[in-house]
C-alpha cells in the first residue's frame, strides 16, 4: 500500500483540520455511488478509508512516524537483525544485549532467573514487541476499512418506517430496519456486516446512507405536504365525497357544493414528522374539477344561462 499520505494528498506537517478535509475531499470524489463501471473505484475507496484510519487517529499516526507501524497500521517488527546462528543476543540502536544468564548477563552478575528480555524490547520498540512476544496488554485489532452504499426509499416508507431486504457491498444480502421518520442524506452503520480483516479475521462496518425518492402525489414544504385531486364537475357542483391520498392511504373528504379551484382543504397530521417529536405537518389539498368531454345536455344548461341561443 502507499504512503497514508500521498493516499491523502497532504504533507506530513498537515495538522488534523487539514488532513480531515481532505479525507472528506477524496471521499466524495472517490464514493463507489459516484464511480458506477469503475472497477477500481473500491478499491481506491478503501485505501484512502485506511489511510485515513492510520493518520488520521492521533496515536496511529505518531505511530506511523516513528515507523512502529506500517501503511495499513500493522505492527513493524524490526531491529532484530542482529540475532545470529551460534549467538543467543540481538543488536540494536549500539546495545548487544546477550541472553545466556552468565556473569557478563547486563542485567546484573549471575542474571536474573525471573528476568523475560521482551521486557527490554517492550521498553524499546513499544507495544508491538510486547504483543509480538505473547507479553503485555493487546491493543485493540485492527479494523478493515468502511464499506458504504446508498438505499432509496420512498417517501412513505420514510416516513412510516419499515424493514427491507438489502444486497450489501460484498452481495451479502441482509434485512436492515428503516426507521420512523428517516431523512434524507441520513447515515446509518451497519456494524460487523462488512469485509474481514485477512488477519484479525474482525468484521468491519457498512455505511448506509438514506435517499428519499420523490412522490408523485405530493409536494413537499416543510413538514407540509401539498396534493391536487381531480374531482368530477358534478360532485363539484353538487358536493360530496372524493378520496384523497396521504401517506398512510386513501381517506374520504367530504367537498362543500360550489367547490371552485380556488377552495383549499386542510387535513391535519397527515404531513411529515416535525422537528419535536409526536409533531407532524398538515396536508393541503387542492382541487383540479374534470369537466366532461361530450355531455349536450350540460352544454345546453350553460348556453340557456348565459343567454345564448341552442
Amino acid at each position: 500500500m502507499r504512503d497514508p499520505y500521498q493516499v491523502l494528498g497532504v504533507a506530513k506537517s498537515a495538522d488534523e483540520a487539514e488532513i480531515k478535509k481532505a479525507y472528506r475531499r477524496r471521499a466524495k470524489d472517490l464514493h463507489p455511488d459516484r464511480n458506477q463501471g469503475d472497477p477500481k473505484a473500491q478499491e481506491k475507496f478503501s485505501e484512502l478509508n485506511t489511510a485515513y484510519e492510520v493518520i488520521g487517529d492521533a496515536d496511529k499516526r505518531k505511530q506511523f512516524d516513528r515507523g512502529e507501524i506500517d501503511a495499513e497500521g500493522k505492527p513493524r517488527f524490526s531491529g532484530f537483525e542482529g540475532m545470529g546462528a551460534g549467538r543467543r543476543g540481538a543488536q540494536h540502536g549500539g546495545f548487544d544485549f546477550h541472553f545466556d544468564g552468565g556473569s557478563s548477563s547486563p542485567f546484573g552478575r549471575g542474571g536474573d532467573p525471573g528476568f523475560d528480555p521482551a521486557d527490554i524490547f517492550g521498553s524499546l520498540f513499544g507495544e508491538a514487541a510486547r504483543r509480538g512476544s505473547g507479553r503485555g496488554r493487546q491493543s485493540q485489532p485492527l479494523k478493515p476499512p468502511e464499506q458504504s452504499f446508498t438505499l432509496e426509499v420512498g417517501l412513505a416508507e420514510a416516513v412510516n418506517g419499515g424493514t427491507r431486504r438489502v444486497k450489501l457491498p460484498g452481495a451479502r444480502e441482509v434485512e436492515v430496519t428503516i426507521p420512523e421518520g428517516v431523512v434524507d442524506g441520513k447515515v446509518m452503520r451497519l456494524r460487523g456486516l462488512g469485509q474481514t480483516h485477512p488477519l484479525t479475521g474482525e468484521a468491519g462496518d457498512v455505511l448506509m446512507t438514506i435517499k428519499v425518492k420523490p412522490d408523485s402525489r405530493f409536494t413537499v414544504d416543510g413538514s407540509n405536504l401539498r396534493a391536487r385531486v381531480a374531482v368530477p364537475l358534478a360532485t363539484a357542483v353538487l358536493g360530496g365525497p372524493i378520496h384523497v391520498p396521504t401517506l398512510s392511504g386513501a381517506v374520504e373528504m367530504n367537498v362543500p357544493p360550489l367547490t371552485g379551484t380556488a377552495r383549499q382543504f386542510r387535513l391535519r397530521g397527515k404531513g411529515l414528522p416535525g422537528a419535536k417529536k409526536g409533531e407532524h405537518g398538515d396536508l393541503f389539498v387542492s382541487i383540479d374539477i374534470e369537466m366532461p368531454a361530450d355531455d349536450a345536455e350540460l352544454t345546453a344548461l350553460m348556453k340557456a344561462r348565459a343567454g345564448r341561443d341552442a
